[in-house]
């Protein structure tokens, strides 16, 4: 078009598009600027998240040290109600399962664990929970309950450890041969990490088996018949 028009016509013709189209640019700027404003707040504000659920989960643990349960649950409740999504507030629900199974709560530790294995955005650290949550309930005398939670997820990386509390709830609920074949598949999925517990389990449970019954010897078929 530049070739058709003098100099004063582009010139004109340059004017005329930036009057026309100057509105559409000033908003795709505004709208730019203020996308990039609101990640950079998010950001900000996922930091800031971050930085005070971890202040408040070092405090957990100070207490804990110091040997105050009291103040170290407190904190927790804290975490738990101040920063949910953080992965230290589930981090934190371990911690209090684990403190809730030394005094023998087991229902406040099933609560706990029961929050991160449906709720945890870490898929690993659900599984871990979950994992804990069966052992838990095995321990309430639930070996059912413990199996269809350890049959609720894929374990991937934690298969020989979900073969292994699998194991336990069978024992658990007199089935020896199902925990048998549990704690086998699970000491080969850890053949090449500390299986000395697993050993002794297989062992105990190949020592106790039934043995199997001798076969019957049969008569030979008398001659001529």
């Amino acid at each position: 078009m530049e070739d058709y028009l003098s100099e004063k016509e582009q010139w004109e013709w340059v004017r005329e598009q930036v009057k026309e189209n100057a509105p559409t640019v000033i908003a795709a700027i505004a709208l730019t600027a203020a996308a990039l404003y609101g990640w950079r707040w998010w950001q900000a504000h996922q930091d800031a998240e971050r930085v005070a659920a971890s202040s408040k989960y070092s405090q957990v643990i100070l207490a804990l040290d110091h040997g105050d349960r009291t103040q170290a649950f407190s904190l927790i409740g804290e975490l738990e109600r101040d920063h949910a999504a953080s992965a230290y507030a589930d981090q934190a629900r371990l911690l209090a399962s684990r403190l809730y199974v030394e005094s023998s709560q087991l229902d406040k530790a099933k609560a706990e664990l029961s929050a991160v294995t449906e709720h945890s955005a870490d898929h690993d650290l659900a599984l871990v929970a979950r994992l804990r949550l069966a052992r838990v309930e095995i321990a309430q005398g639930k070996p059912a309950d413990a199996l269809a939670t350890l049959n609720g997820a894929t374990p991937g990386a934690f298969a020989g450890r979900y073969n292994e509390a699998r194991g336990d709830a069978y024992l658990a609920s007199g089935d020896k041969s199902a925990a048998l074949t549990e704690y086998r598949n699970a000491r080969t999925a850890s053949a090449d990490g500390d299986a000395s517990l697993l050993d002794l389990k297989i062992a105990d449970l190949v020592a106790n088996a039934p043995a199997a019954p001798a076969p019957v010897a049969t008569a030979p078929a008398a001659a001529g018949k």
